[in-house]
């Protein structure tokens, strides 16, 4: 058994935070008079002008430019910044860097670590002098930075954001591909009809269908066949970025998005690049995964990382129309793309953990043929608002969080789309300014909205007032077990709910994992307890629980096999110690504002991966698989009665969907991560799944826990794999 006790921190840098808080934008000094003085100055100029370039090159994407942070990736200036490293020493700081980042895999030079610091330093108002910073250079921060920007004297050379900031970043290398204009002969317009009931070759949405199965009624490849599986073609595909893709097929075309926002047609069988378009921006925003893609009628609809969205000319790759889901000046983003129900393009949005006096998150939806605003529907409550005063004392400039960055399901009978909402953030209630009884609606919520206009039908909140970053964002999979009418969803905690689809009704739950948080769940009404140092969780102290932020279960679909009634689900085992910490209460502050340290799950003995069946018309285990390594696709099962999954290790498996044993493995070239497909082309079967790199706590915990497993940090790649041909 692999040790229980010894903690590990993970890096701050690309989103993992153990001290760093998130926070405000810097501001700068010339903005307030109260500003104090900074002290001598612990580095020198040419250090801060190198650290800006290694900053760029390294940080950027995840920390913004302006050091500001987004998502789990914390500011790195201002007042919350201050907050948590001011007693500290610069030391401190850059021992941390050279420890952690890049997450997973610290590699930079030591001279890389000490001009990154030197430029963070130079941003939070430190005055450069002629002391070169040094790994031994031990000032404490407080006293040499004041937290409020410094003026720079003149731009960079190498470009900047205008007012002496770091330049922007260029984004990743070109695409290996061809951009080019395409003309797909008689292609086969994407009816309502065929939404609603897919052909059994092809892969229209997220999930396959609109209850969201994951499930292929194609039986070309089973068990009995499918240990002679081999490689039909692959493709390469952008590096920067998570990449976790999911592929459409239609009438043998596939549909492929890109990190940085680039759509590619190909021929299926062949893997011959039919058209390209990069709409840009290249840059990433977020994690910059492109998770799902929808198709309609003549159009292929992508959201892109900077909160747009695109409908493609199916045929030839032009842009039909562009629309904003959010201003992008506003730091929204997206990383999964939106469902179509009726004539209607419903997406969510992502990116919603600052402060803002304005803007809040949203589900919305736009007409397909011109991207007209249709509806949106606000998933945070603001005062006044039905559901606003379930926020305690927060006011509404500072109530965050509530982003949608899973695509949802539908109900064709019913009109009703359900959704995911995420977390409040900051992520535990005395950060955020509240209690654990304040349930700060909508977030850890299942809503149902009418897809006509977009009003709530009914939601469910699965943890009110949820305190951990246990998120209840994920898949919602409708199943009809009899009369009974079902949706089944499971979040971080690991929690298997059972809810009645037309009412919104509590049915059931089922633990999945182990789990600590909750002293008990309601039987009748499905309503969690929190633990009682977690409801009186003090500013500063810390927590031990399970499941950790990794998450019991996270964006992993699990799939729905309906010839054996099973749901198959991918689960993440670890538990972690967290720490709130201080938030200023002000416009562009807010983030996570929390430190984490993860160890392995009790009773998991190591293994942070776990595949699970569980019989649906009793909530009974049916069979499960542990192994080492983490579960980083989406299951993918078939009427062959196979189960697809790949994992951190690079193994790319089939599984019986009755035992869970192995029936066929390859090797890939990195980490197996997104969402496995299957579909026809010329006749003949084929299973695509892309390999990859990027993402938060799903990829980077694993990688904490088991060093020992070390996939390549490049290599983002499509496989596609048929039977031999006889």
């Amino acid at each position: 058994m692999k040790s229980l006790t010894a903690f590990v921190s993970v890096a701050f840098i690309a989103g993992l935070t153990l001290s760093l808080s998130a926070g405000q934008a810097p501001t700068p000094a010339s903005a307030t008079a109260s500003a104090r003085q900074a002290g001598p100055g612990v580095y020198t100029t040419a250090q801060a002008t190198a650290g800006q370039a290694a900053y760029t090159a390294n940080c950027a994407s995840c920390h913004q430019p302006t050091l500001a942070g987004q998502n789990e990736a914390p500011p790195l200036a201002g007042t919350n910044f201050m907050t948590t490293w001011g007693k500290r020493t610069t030391k401190d700081l850059i021992d941390y860097m050279s420890a952690t980042m890049p997450p997973g895999k610290p590699s930079l030079a030591e001279a890389d670590y000490l001009n990154i610091s030197a430029f963070i330093l130079q941003y939070n108002g430190a005055i450069a002098g002629t002391q070169t910073l040094a790994m031994t250079t031990a000032a404490p921060i407080a006293s040499i930075a004041t937290g409020q920007r410094a003026a720079v004297p003149a731009r960079a050379a190498a470009g900047g954001d205008g007012d002496g900031g770091p330049p922007r970043p260029t984004g990743p290398a070109p695409s290996r591909g061809h951009s080019l204009v395409g003309d797909i002969k008689n292609y086969v317009p994407v009816t309502d009809a065929m939404l609603k009931n897919p052909p059994p070759g092809d892969w229209l949405m997220a999930r396959r269908n609109y209850q969201a199965w994951s499930y292929s009624p194609l039986d070309e490849i089973n068990r009995g066949n499918v240990k002679e599986l081999k490689l039909a073609w692959s493709w390469s595909m952008n590096e920067a970025g998570a990449n976790q893709a999911m592929p459409l097929i239609h009438n043998g075309i596939m549909y492929l998005g890109n990190t940085g926002n680039m759509m590619q047609a190909f021929d299926a069988a062949t893997g011959e690049l039919l058209w390209e378009n990069k709409v840009g921006p290249t840059a990433i925003r977020g994690f910059g995964a492109v998770r799902n893609l929808a198709i309609y009628r003549d159009k292929v609809y992508m959201a892109t990382n900077d909160g747009r969205l695109v409908a493609f000319d199916a045929r030839t790759g032009k842009v039909a129309w562009d629309v904003p889901v959010a201003d992008p000046r506003s730091g929204f983003t997206n990383s999964s793309g939106p469902i179509i129900a009726r004539g209607r393009v419903i997406q969510g949005l992502h990116g919603c953990d600052r402060f803002r006096a304005k803007d809040r998150c949203y589900i919305s939806a736009y007409d397909a043929e011109t991207g007209k605003q249709l509806w949106k529907f606000n998933t945070i409550a603001r005062t006044g608002e039905t559901g606003g005063d379930t926020w305690g004392a927060v006011p509404d400039v500072a109530r965050a969080g509530g982003d949608t960055w899973i695509a949802g399901s539908y109900d064709p009978d019913l009109d009703l789309t359900y959704w995911g909402i995420a977390q409040a953030k900051p992520w535990m209630p005395v950060s955020r300014g509240n209690k654990t009884s304040d349930a700060a609606l909508y977030t850890a919520s299942t809503v149902a909205l009418r897809v006509e206009d977009g009003s709530l039908a009914w939601h469910v909140q699965h943890i009110p007032g949820e305190s951990l970053d246990l998120d209840e964002v994920f898949e919602k999979v409708l199943v009809d077990i009899g009369p009974e009418q079902d949706l089944f969803t499971i979040g971080k905690a690991g929690v298997l709910w059972k809810i009645d689809r037309k009412t919104g009704k509590f049915l059931g739950y089922k633990h999945t994992v182990f789990q600590n948080v909750f002293e008990k769940i309601d039987p009748e009404r499905g309503i969690p307890t929190y633990r009682a140092d977690i409801i009186d969780q003090k500013m500063d102290e810390w927590l031990t629980v399970c499941p950790s932020t990794e998450g019991g279960h996270n964006w992993q679909a699990m799939s729905y096999h309906p010839p054996t009634k099973q749901l198959i689900i991918p689960l993440s085992q670890s538990c972690m110690e967290i720490i709130p910490r201080k938030v200023a209460f002000e416009e562009g502050s807010g983030g996570t504002s929390a430190g984490r340290r993860f160890f392995e799950m009790p009773g998991s003995d190591g293994n942070i991966g776990k595949l699970l069946a569980i019989d649906v018309t009793n909530m009974k285990e049916m069979w499960s698989r542990e192994q080492r390594a983490a579960y980083l696709t989406a299951a993918l099962s078939t009427a062959g009665g196979i189960v697809f999954i790949g994992d951190l290790d690079r193994q790319f498996r089939a599984l019986d969907v009755k035992t869970g044993d192995v029936l066929w493995s390859s090797r890939l070239n990195t980490a197996v991560q997104g969402f496995p497909v299957t579909f026809t082309a010329n006749g003949r079967q084929f299973v695509a799944v892309t390999a990859g790199n990027g993402g938060g706590s799903p990829r980077l915990v694993p990688q904490t826990l088991a060093p020992e497993i070390k996939p390549p940090s490049n290599g983002n790649m499509l496989y596609v794999f048929e039977l031999p041909k006889k």
